[in-house]
C-alpha cells in the first residue's frame, strides 16, 4: 500500500465527491488483495490454514453437528479477479461457510404480538451499515428455514439484492434472505462479501425481479490468507473504518459551519435589516464571496442574493446629482403619450406610482415603487389562435425554445410570412424585448438581443421596455425571488400553473433613476462574472480532486514494478495458482 501517497494528498482528495465512501471501498480493496498489511514470517501458509479448517469441518460432520457438505473449493484460473500474495490461495465461499436459503412461512402465521419466533423478510428488519444488527419487526408461528444469531444475512431477491446485516437473534428467514454461516471466525469473509457487493448484485437472474441462488453464493471465488493474517486484516480494517468515520464527521462539521456562515449572511441580506446594518452585511458579503461560497451548488443562492441586493439599492451608492425616479416616471409617461399621438402605440396602460410600503423591503429615497406595465410600452403574449403550420418561413417558438435563459431556434416550428405579417407589432418580438415564460416552468426571463424575426406561442409573455428604462436592469428584476414570488401568488391552475397577463402587468417593482440602473447593471454583471469564475474554479477543484483520488487509489493498488513501468494504465489482472 502506498499510504504515503494517499496521506500526502488527502487534503486535496478529501473534498472530492464521495471521497470518504471511496476511501472505505479502497480500504476493503487493499484488504482482500493482501496489500493492507505486510506478511508475518511466523504465519503458516494459507493452504495449511484451509486444510485445518476442512479437517475440522469433517469432524463436525462426523459428529453430526453440521450436515455433510461437498462443495468444490477449486477455482479455475479464468475466474481469478486480481493478484494476491503468493502465501495466499483461492477457494470458494461454499468451502468455508454453510449457506441457508430463506423460505417464507405462510402469511397467516405472521403476527406482531410476539407469538412464535422473529421473522426476517429483508431490509425492513435491517439496521444501518453493512454489519448492523437486525431488529425484530414481526413474528411467525410456523417457522421454515432458520438463521442463527451472528449469521451474516444477505438479501438475494429484488432491488435490495446485495444488502447485508448480522442476525441479532435466532429467527426465521423469508425467501428474500440467505444466511451465511461461517464454519470458522468469519470476519474476513464478511469483508470480502462487503467488497464483492457489486458483483453479487450483477449475479442476479431475471429482469423484473432478479434473484440469486444458493449455488451462485457457494461458488463465489474468494481469496484466502492464513487465519492469523485474517485476524490482523480485520483489526486493521476496523481501525481504518473508524478513521473514515472521524473524517466523515469532520467533513460534515466543516460543511455545516460553511453552510451556517452562508445561510446567516444570506439571511441578513434578504430579511429586513435596517439600512446601516444592510450596508455592513453587503460589504462583508461582497468582500468574502469566495469564503461564503464553497461548492458549485451554492452559486445559485449566491446569484440570487446579488440580485436581491441590487433591487434594494445596496450594490452601488446613490448619487445626489441624478434625477429622482419620480422625474423618470414623468419622462416615461411623456414617451408613451408621444408614441400614442403618433399612432405607434394603440393604447397606453395606466401609470402606477405606489407607496414604498408596497415593496416588502426598504428602497432608497430617490427610488419609486411602480409596476411592470408602467415601465413597459407593452406587456402582452403570443397570438391565442393556433397558427398555420409551415415547413419553412418564420420560426414559431414555444416554451421549450426559451429554456435556460436563452432563445433556441433549433427544431423550432415555422409559420408563414403572411401569418407573421398579420400579427400586431407588439406580438412580434424585436431586439430589446424581454420574453417571459408564463406556463409550466414560469418566471424565466429571456432577452431578445438581435433582429432575427420570430413569433411566440401564447404561453410566452413579451415585455417591451420604455427607452427611459434600462432593459438589462428590468431583466435582472425579473430574475429576483421577489418577482418570482409575485408570479407564484398570481398563478392559476392546478395541473399546470399559468401566470395571467393581468398579474404580470401589475407586478410591483422598485425603480431607481436611469443612471443608477446602469451602474447597478454594471455591478451585477461584474459580480455575476465573479460567480462564473467561482463556479468554474470550484468545479475544476472538484474535478481535479476526483482525478487525483482516482490516480492515488489506482497507484496504491499497483505493485512497485507496475508503478515504475506503467504509471497510468490499471494493473493487469493477475492469475494466481489456486488451491
Amino acid at each position: 500500500m502506498n499510504a504515503e501517497l494517499l496521506l500526502a494528498h488527502f487534503d486535496r482528495i478529501g473534498d472530492a465527491p464521495d471521497a470518504v465512501p471511496r476511501l472505505r471501498q479502497f480500504v476493503l480493496e487493499l484488504a482482500v488483495r493482501g496489500k493492507l498489511l505486510g506478511r508475518d514470517s511466523d504465519d503458516e501458509p494459507a493452504s495449511a490454514s484451509l486444510k485445518r479448517i476442512q479437517a475440522d469441518i469433517a469432524k463436525r460432520v462426523k459428529a453430526g453437528e453440521i450436515k455433510a457438505r461437498c462443495p468444490s473449493q477449486h477455482v479455475d484460473s479464468g475466474e481469478v479477479q486480481f493478484d494476491i500474495p503468493r502465501e495466499w490461495c483461492w477457494t470458494r465461499l461454499g468451502a468455508l461457510a454453510e449457506i441457508v436459503m430463506g423460505q417464507s412461512p405462510p402469511g397467516s402465521s405472521y403476527n406482531k404480538s410476539g407469538e412464535g419466533i422473529p421473522l426476517i423478510n429483508g431490509p425492513v428488519e435491517f439496521s444501518e451499515g453493512p454489519f448492523g444488527t437486525t431488529s425484530v419487526n414481526q413474528y411467525t408461528t410456523e417457522p421454515t428455514n432458520l438463521c442463527e444469531q451472528g449469521d451474516l444475512l444477505l438479501c438475494v431477491r429484488g432491488s435490495t439484492t446485495g444488502r447485508t446485516n448480522i442476525a441479532g437473534q435466532r429467527a426465521c428467514i423469508g425467501r428474500g434472505v440467505a444466511a451465511i454461516r461461517s464454519l470458522f471466525a468469519d470476519g474476513f469473509v464478511r469483508l470480502y462479501i462487503w467488497r464483492h457487493r457489486a458483483s453479487i448484485i450483477a449475479m442476479g437472474r431475471g429482469i423484473a425481479f432478479p434473484s440469486i441462488s444458493r449455488q451462485q453464493i457457494e461458488n463465489l471465488p474468494m481469496p484466502f490468507p492464513s487465519l492469523a493474517e485474517q485476524h490482523r486484516i480485520v483489526a486493521m480494517v476496523d481501525e481504518l473504518m473508524a478513521l473514515c468515520d472521524r473524517l466523515e464527521a469532520a467533513q460534515r462539521e466543516r460543511e455545516n459551519r460553511r453552510d451556517r456562515l452562508a445561510a446567516s449572511t444570506h439571511h441578513h441580506l434578504n430579511n429586513g435589516a435596517d439600512a446601516e446594518a444592510l450596508r455592513s452585511h453587503a460589504k462583508f458579503f461582497i468582500g468574502h464571496l469566495s469564503r461564503i461560497t464553497t461548492s458549485p451548488s451554492q452559486i445559485k443562492q449566491l446569484r440570487q442574493t446579488i440580485l436581491n441586493l441590487a433591487v434594494r439599492g445596496q450594490l452601488v451608492p446613490q448619487s445626489s446629482n441624478t434625477e429622482s425616479a419620480l422625474d423618470l416616471l414623468r419622462q416615461i409617461r411623456k414617451e408613451k403619450q408621444d408614441l400614442l399621438d403618433r399612432s405607434i402605440l394603440r393604447k397606453v396602460e395606466p401609470s402606477d406610482l405606489l407607496s414604498a410600503s408596497t415593496i416588502p423591503f426598504a428602497i432608497p429615497a430617490s427610488w419609486a415603487a411602480t409596476t411592470l406595465r408602467t415601465v413597459c410600452l407593452s406587456v402582452t403574449d403570443g397570438d391565442h389562435l393556433p397558427p398555420p403550420k409551415a415547413g419553412t418561413g418564420v420560426p414559431f417558438l414555444v416554451i421549450g425554445n426559451v429554456r435556460d435563459k436563452t432563445i433556441r431556434f433549433e427544431n423550432s416550428r415555422h409559420v408563414t410570412e403572411e401569418y407573421y405579417a398579420s400579427l400586431d407589432s407588439i406580438r412580434r418580438p424585436q431586439s430589446g424585448d424581454i420574453l417571459y415564460t408564463l406556463v409550466g416552468s414560469y418566471g424565466i426571463p429571456v432577452h431578445v438581443v438581435d433582429d432575427r424575426r420570430f413569433c411566440v406561442q401564447r404561453h410566452i409573455g413579451i415585455l417591451r421596455p420604455c427607452k427611459h428604462v434600462d432593459r438589462r436592469f428590468l431583466g435582472r428584476i425579473l430574475e429576483t425571488s421577489f418577482v418570482f414570488e409575485q408570479a407564484t401568488n398570481c398563478a392559476t391552475g392546478i395541473a399546470q400553473k399559468t401566470v395571467p397577463l393581468a398579474g404580470l402587468r401589475k407586478m410591483r417593482i422598485p425603480l431607481p433613476p436611469l443612471a443608477e440602473q446602469q451602474r447597478i447593471v454594471a455591478k451585477v454583471d461584474e459580480l455575476m462574472a465573479l460567480c462564473d469564475q467561482l463556479e468554474s474554479r470550484l468545479t475544476t477543484a472538484q474535478t481535479e480532486g476526483a482525478r487525483l483520488l482516482e490516480s492515488v487509489l489506482h497507484h496504491s493498488l499497483q505493485t512497485p514494478a507496475q508503478i515504475k513501468h506503467d504509471p497510468v494504465t490499471p494493473a493487469a489482472e493477475g492469475r494466481e495458482p489456486c488451491c
